[in-house]
């Protein structure tokens, strides 16, 4: 009958726990997404081919499909051996992407904002917004490695704050009886 509260309360251990270690580990929680995202590669293409093979899973597209799985296990395979140069890579990739998003958009925002500063009654938030914005890219930019483990480590600290909110939900549900 507490099936719910049980559940969300079970739901926010597990966000606590994920967010404390990326908060205290957050190399470690890095390593290990990109270990979970090497295992899935890794499974996916061996089901792909698995599925093609024996469970008459076609598409028409035969071979384009073969490659699909092959390269999802050859990835997954380079993850899992070498996790530590893969999380490198992963991260670097990952962090000069939404670098280059920020810096876009923050200039994006100042551009927008000088072209239509007559519809605006006051430009310096806008102004504010695309110059943090900027900042923010240049830093994920020029510190990459140590801006993902910052990232991570806020991305912990919400978790954290979500798992406080799913214990109150939890405890709400187990007084109503739920």
């Amino acid at each position: 009958m507490r099936l719910s509260s049980g559940l969300t309360a079970l739901r926010g251990l597990i966000m606590l726990i994920a967010g404390l270690y990326a908060i205290f580990f957050p190399h470690l929680a890095i390593l290990s997404l990109v270990l979970l995202g090497g295992a899935l590669f890794f499974i996916d293409g061996i089901l792909g081919l698995w599925s093609l093979t024996f469970g008459h899973a076609k598409t028409g597209n035969f071979w384009f499909d073969v490659a699909r799985n092959v390269l999802a296990v050859i990835v997954g395979f380079v993850i899992l051996i070498s996790p530590i140069l893969s999380a490198i890579f992963t991260t670097l990739f990952l962090i000069y992407i939404a670098g280059i998003q920020a810096v876009i958009v923050g200039v994006m925002e100042l551009v927008m904002v000088f072209r239509a500063r007559q519809l605006f009654a006051h430009i310096w938030p806008v102004m504010l917004a695309g110059i943090l914005y900027i900042l923010f890219g240049l830093m994920l930019l020029f510190a990459p490695l140590m801006s993902a483990l910052a990232l991570v480590m806020v991305a912990g600290i919400f978790a954290v704050i979500f798992a406080i909110g799913l214990f109150g939900l939890a405890w709400r549900l187990h007084k109503e009886g739920l």
